[in-house]
């Protein structure tokens, strides 16, 4: 069976990074990415996650206490737009847009912000750095934002990134897509 686009972004950055590696989950929500990071980069690197809500926060958390991983982990309750204040260059960064599943619908992240958040991110990757950004567009605000992400993916200038789409062109109701963004090696 084909892979989904979860496996396939988690796939990019095992490619990737290395222990002891700084990385970066930008939308925490229930922790997943955050405790595939911080497995992945061992116990001398980073994660830092984001997130605008405490409810995310507070889930993250408690699961990476339970794992054992906490202390490699950096939670910051604010915008994923603030990664520009990271000191550090960063081997991956994952983003999976869309709202808290199980949380409230209606705290989703927006097209403006999320450019913003890829903007800065992308000056942060390593040369061969990859950022994996998964798209839910089954709303409302996911739709706007959809649309303004692949517009920006599409622009970027090819001599100094790559750009692919990952998606099942034939499943209904709008099914989750993935952009993968590697910064080439100068």
């Amino acid at each position: 069976m084909l892979p989904n686009v979860l496996e396939v972004a988690r796939r990019f950055i095992r490619e990737r990074v290395g222990l002891g590696e700084t990385v970066v989950d930008a939308t925490m929500g229930n922790g997943n990415d955050t405790l595939f990071l911080a497995e992945l980069i061992g116990q001398h690197g980073k994660v830092i996650a984001y997130d605008i809500q405490q409810e995310a926060a507070e889930k993250t958390r408690a699961r990476l206490e339970r794992e054992g991983v906490a202390e490699r982990v950096d939670i910051r309750i604010v915008s994923h737009e603030e990664m520009n204040q990271v000191p550090d260059t960063v081997g991956a960064i994952m983003f999976n847009l869309g709202y808290l599943p199980g949380g409230n619908k209606e705290v989703t992240t927006q097209a403006a912000s999320t450019i913003r958040a890829i903007e800065a991110g992308l000056g942060l990757l390593k040369s061969g750095g990859v950022m994996t950004i998964i798209v839910y567009w089954g709303h409302d605000a996911g739709k706007i934002e959809k649309d303004a992400v692949e517009e920006y993916c599409v622009n970027l200038d090819q001599t100094e990134y790559l750009a692919l789409k990952y998606q099942y062109v034939n499943q209904q109701n709008q099914a989750p897509f993935l952009l993968v963004i590697e910064k080439r090696s100068k």
